[in-house]
């Protein structure tokens, strides 16, 4: 029988239950459809109350949910009468400027380990949230805003500290359990618990970029899609096509109008970058420009406190976005009755490609173009209207069933096969029967042990 008295007094961090006044709070994601009531959450302070909470969770046969950040879109950080493995309360960082690492525990924010890298002019690329736990993003694969200079974020970890179904913990390098350190570069959560991780720092200090907003016509979407296919590498983007918000910087008469809101960043020579944006900004005249050279943790502003958007989404890869895609987006957004909708592009390629396909569990290196369709819903009997608009706008886009694990909501097994294609899916399988032959680690993208192994 689980008793959470006795539990309590074995570890260093905190337990949460019904009836702590933190209770609601603490259960609560990012994904604001998801309201689950676990049945206490643990805030770890180091590995062995990891260690401790897997193993009651083997003892009392309860779901696990493992939380970073808690911006899974499946809600995959909140469980209903499970226990809630929460590390936020880990976000030790040791950092080594002379070698160029980092040594960073998993409840650290993709911004706040930023902001500390950034105090000696290096970074590691995560995504393009500064709220995103770094666990989280990191085994995921990590696509953002130094995707194109530097790579995805596993592309820049060195090793990773991981407690394993058995409560043991292990250091996962290219020397150590290298098995298991290639599953954990992009197949999530399956593996382990990872507590710490070491990356590598890149020189990024001053940077060119911030936000542009542009009209949005048909030929300023497939334009600036062109236009980030054809820039340096040391440039990234990521453009959203939506209704404008009514931000103060942005004048009335463009409220709610389409825009092409894009997120862009050249981590560069300040004058190469100022090159490098021009002819973004010449695709038509801007509706705000925001891009500056500025230091690299400005890209991630504090939160918005409490912000928990209730929506559907859909993930894909696509090879190309041209006009006529360009006008099929905005004939969609503009016939959406979603209280806000987004079709965001992601041009790839870069030093993200030249990564062999087969080096990590992230397959999709050679893709060009990734892609999400987002719905917002007010009331929960729009959700299945508005997940069958963005699934409808997602098939016009041009890709096939794959994308980017890190992004997938609950969308079934067919799903989650088809963003480990082929043999990597098969080795991930066989991995995790080494690491978790009983899928104790089954709330998340799951691939389950093979079953032969």
């Amino acid at each position: 029988m689980l008793s959470i008295p006795r539990f309590a007094d074995d570890i260093q961090g905190r337990v949460i239950t019904a009836d702590d006044p933190e209770y609601d709070s603490a259960r609560a994601v990012f994904a604001g459809a998801v309201d689950r009531r676990p049945a206490m959450i643990v805030r770890a302070a180091d590995a062995a109350d990891v260690a401790r909470v897997i193993a009651l969770v083997r003892e009392s046969g309860l779901e696990l949910a493992v939380r970073g950040g808690g911006h899974s879109p499946a809600g995959h950080g909140a469980t209903e009468g499970g226990i809630v493995l929460d590390l936020a309360a880990m976000r030790a960082i040791e950092i080594d400027p002379e070698r160029r690492t980092a040594l960073a525990e998993t409840g650290l924010t993709a911004r706040d380990y930023s902001v500390a890298t950034g105090a000696h002019g290096l970074a590691t690329g995560f995504g393009d949230a500064g709220s995103v736990g770094i666990g989280g993003i990191t085994l995921s694969g990590g696509v953002g805003f130094l995707v194109r200079k530097h790579g995805l974020t596993i592309d820049n970890l060195l090793a990773a500290d991981v407690v394993t179904a058995d409560g043991e913990l292990v250091r996962a390098d290219a020397d150590h359990h290298p098995d298991l350190f290639w599953a954990i570069r992009g197949g999530g959560g399956n593996f382990g618990v990872a507590t710490r991780l070491q990356f590598r720092l890149q020189e990024v200090d001053t940077i060119v970029g911030g936000m542009l907003f542009l009209p949005a016509t048909a030929d300023v979407i497939a334009g600036f899609v062109a236009e980030a296919e054809a820039a340096p590498e040391e440039l990234s983007t990521i453009a959203n096509v939506v209704p404008a918000p009514p931000l103060p910087f942005l004048a009335p008469e463009h409220h709610g109008r389409l825009v092409v809101m894009a997120m862009i960043v050249h981590a560069g020579d300040v004058e190469a970058g100022q090159r490098a944006v021009a002819p973004f900004r010449a695709l038509a005249t801007p509706v705000a420009d925001m891009i500056r050279p500025m230091p690299y943790p400005e890209m991630y502003p504090p939160a918005e406190e409490g912000y928990r958007p209730v929506a559907v989404s859909h993930t894909l890869f696509t090879e190309s976005v041209g006009r006529a895609t360009a006008e099929t987006i905005i004939e969609r957004l503009e016939r959406s009755t979603a209280p806000m909708a987004v079709t965001q592009l992601r041009v790839l390629g870069g030093a993200m490609a030249r990564v062999p396909a087969d080096a990590t569990a992230f397959a999709h290196r050679e893709r060009r173009i990734m892609a999400t369709v987002v719905a917002m819903y007010a009331n929960p009997e729009e959700r299945a209207e508005q997940a069958a608009w963005a699934a409808d706008l997602a098939g016009e886009l041009g890709g096939d069933d794959a994308g980017y694990a890190g992004f997938l909501g609950d969308e079934g097994e067919a799903r989650v096969r088809a963003a480990y294609p082929g043999a990597t899916w098969d080795r991930l399988a066989a991995i995790k029967a080494d690491y978790d032959p009983d899928n104790l680690f089954r709330l998340n993208q799951n691939i389950p042990p093979a079953a032969d192994a």
